[in-house]
């Protein structure tokens, strides 16, 4: 019989506890910390989040997929709202699926099994179980892009723009065109100062928009060389940062290249983030994790350590773990100062700029 001391001697007992009426989101995640399996991994990722809150890190939020559409900005409104997000990057797609609420256009909770034939047939579309008319929703919303270009052009135009400019002159009109600007991330983002970049300045419908009011004569200019210098001015010049990331795909990837850009491409001394927590189900294996494990994300630069305290990776659809997360640190957590990171973006910049000067001189 083998007598040497047990290695799992130390480690916390695990029991069958009941659930009890009336939980809080803290005891609920409590409670499947106290579990196994992704239960445990769940409440990881929860403490993290509260801990990047309590450090004081500057934290960006990544939003791939078709979670806004779904209505999951209510839940980023409310992180917003409490100074838990500082930075978003989205798909341009979210950006503009983001305004159907503010603008009271129809999208409706469906059954993902239809006939998509006759789906089409009734100018009807779908993102799995939304449905989203084409004339009385992505038509109008087209239509309100265009006009906005228009009626906002002075402001747009004269200069080549980053992303986080367009949706900040988006954000604002829209607090003052829309019935219902609370319901979209964009607008509260703007009020509050928060930047919003997009991972790509084509592969969406308000590009699709921008090509339709180029040729009539209100030309909007985009740089995506600015939109990567700045993000990596943010991460350089914000101290320490927290990456909260939403499914993978180009959000994820354009908020990790943060950390190579600074010290691969521009030579500067960084060491990549100090914390990142993941919620997807994409695996590594073939690719699709869009950088794959936080472990590989350390050995491009894009964080510092391959630590478990501070990188957490959930395996799980973003639309059931986000929600916990988010109650969990809104119950627990009390509300932070507003960076308001808006105005300080050329600041930052001016930075990097020294950083990468005082690096050629030595």
């Amino acid at each position: 019989m083998n007598s040497q001391r047990s290695l799992f001697e130390d480690a916390p007992d695990i029991r069958p506890e009941r659930l009890e009426k009336g939980m809080r989101a803290s005891d609920l995640l409590g409670h499947m910390g106290r579990t196994a399996f992704e239960a445990r991994n769940v409440y990881r990722g929860a403490e993290l989040f509260r801990r990047m809150i309590e450090n004081g890190d500057t934290i960006w939020l990544g939003i791939a997929g078709a979670g806004i559409a779904g209505g999951m900005g209510g839940a980023v409104i409310s992180l917003l709202e409490d100074g838990f997000i500082d930075i978003v990057c989205s798909t341009g797609a979210q950006v503009y699926h983001d305004l159907h609420f503010a603008f009271g256009l129809p999208v409706k909770a469906i059954s993902p099994h239809c006939d998509d034939n006759q789906l089409r047939r009734h100018g009807d579309t779908r993102i799995y179980d939304i449905g989203i008319r084409e004339k009385e929703t992505l038509e109008a919303q087209d239509a309100i892009i265009r006009r906005f270009v228009r009626e906002d052009h002075a402001a747009l135009s004269g200069k080549v723009l980053a992303s986080w400019e367009f949706n900040e002159r988006l954000g604002r009109w829209t607090l003052e065109n829309a019935p219902h600007p609370d319901l979209s991330f964009v607008a509260v983002a703007a009020k509050l100062g928060v930047p919003i970049f997009w991972d790509s300045h084509s592969n969406h419908s308000i590009a699709m928009n921008l090509a339709r009011t180029d040729r009539e004569g209100f030309p909007v200019r985009l740089s995506a060389q600015r939109d990567i210098l700045e993000s990596a001015a943010v991460a350089y010049a914000s101290g320490g940062t927290g990456f909260v990331e939403l499914g993978g795909g180009g959000p994820k990837n354009f908020i990790q290249q943060t950390g190579p850009t600074i010290s691969q491409i521009l030579g500067v001394d960084f060491e990549g983030a100090d914390r990142g927590l993941q919620i997807g189900t994409a695996v590594e294996r073939e690719g699709s994790l869009s950088s794959c494990t936080f472990g590989e994300a350390v050995t491009w630069g894009k964080y510092q350590t391959a630590d478990e305290d501070k990188l957490v990776q959930i395996w799980g659809e973003y639309s059931v773990i986000f929600p916990l997360l988010a109650a969990y640190v809104l119950e627990l957590n009390p509300p932070r100062p507003y960076r308001r990171l808006l105005s300080m973006i050329p600041g930052m910049m001016q930075k990097l700029d020294s950083a990468g000067q005082d690096e050629a001189v030595s």
